[in-house]
């Protein structure tokens, strides 16, 4: 049993996730707590909490004059479609209309794909496979979370900058922060240790899902990173240390989604049972879950947990963050 959140504990006896890790800060300090095979400080897949960092580049661009938030994105990725009337905001917050290619069969890193979970994958071919089909409807006409966007957004960081957008987040984010636990892996199919082990159901049994190359997902979801770095990485972004005071009123403007948060550019506004709002951002790679989030208090809690079977009920999780911010 774990000592710190006895909850997590109870998660692996229960046989929802193989481990869980989670990190709460707040002004009296840091709390942190593992069970199963997860370990305090351990790696995991951060997933989609890629988007965040992501976001926060293209936002430091507009805040340089290189990028306009209301600009057409053809005007600095070629090939995406409707990129001659789809903004780069709608980019960043999902009403483009973007088919995600991660719809197609054999193309989600959320399911078990084999030995072709090794494959590496160029952005220029995620984007061609989402140009194949149908937009879900003209810009800004609905809202439709695709991964599709995120790889226009990693494109458009690298047209604008010349540079990877692995290293733009590298040189603008981790280093100024000292986030060293967090890391872009390219098409590294590991993670540093310590780090719990990923596993899925196939044809009935369970798998060892640990291992794969992440370019799949690029810059919609291949990074690995620690409680404590998302913890840091999310107070200094939302407490408005790496961007202006208008593009982080521009990433906190969201827009409805039918679903259990409200949606910025980059950003998850999650509205718990109690009244309460935070920020932040989920995030899956099969085998990983993840929830980094942050209330305007400046209480911030990171979690990370392997599901196995039926995986996690929702009011477990829902009941954890009650418990941390209300």
């Amino acid at each position: 049993m774990s000592g710190v959140f006895p909850v997590l504990g109870d998660w692996v006896e229960q046989g929802w996730v193989s481990g869980a890790l989670l990190t709460v800060e707040d002004p009296t300090g840091v709390r942190a707590d593992a069970a199963g095979e997860a370990e305090v400080g351990g790696y995991f897949r951060i997933g989609s909490v890629t988007k965040t960092f992501v976001a926060t580049v293209v936002l430091q661009l507009v805040d340089e004059g290189w990028v306009g938030l209301d600009d057409p994105v053809g005007t600095y990725v070629d090939g995406v479609p409707n990129g001659d009337r789809m903004t780069v905001r709608q980019v960043l917050n999902h009403t483009s209309g973007l088919y995600d290619y991660a719809h197609e069969e054999g193309m989600s890193t959320n399911r078990w794909r084999g030995a072709a979970r090794f494959r590496g994958y160029r952005p220029e071919e995620l984007l061609a496979v989402a140009a194949s089909r149908e937009p879900y409807f003209g810009p800004g006409q609905g809202w439709h979370y695709s991964n599709t966007n995120y790889v226009v957004a990693g494109m458009l960081v690298e047209r604008v900058t010349g540079r990877t957008y692995g290293d733009e987040v590298r040189s603008r984010v981790l280093r100024p922060l000292g986030l060293t636990g967090t890391i872009v892996p390219g098409q590294w199919a590991g993670l540093p240790e310590p780090h719990a082990r990923g596993y899925t159901e196939v044809d009935g049994r369970v798998v060892d899902a640990t291992l794969m190359n992440p370019s799949l997902d690029w810059a919609a979801g291949e990074m690995i990173s620690t409680a404590a770095d998302l913890d840091r990485f999310f107070d200094a972004l939302l407490g408005g240390r790496l961007t202006s005071a208008a593009s982080l009123a521009a990433m906190r403007q969201t827009v409805p989604t039918g679903t259990v948060f409200a949606y910025g550019l980059g950003l998850q506004r999650f509205d718990l049972p109690c009244g309460r709002s935070v920020w932040g951002h989920g995030g899956e790679l099969i085998g990983y879950l993840t929830y980094a989030t942050r209330a305007d208090d400046g209480r911030r809690a990171a979690l990370s947990y392997n599901p196995l079977g039926d995986g996690l009920p929702g009011e477990e999780l829902i009941g954890l963050f009650e418990s941390v911010y209300c």
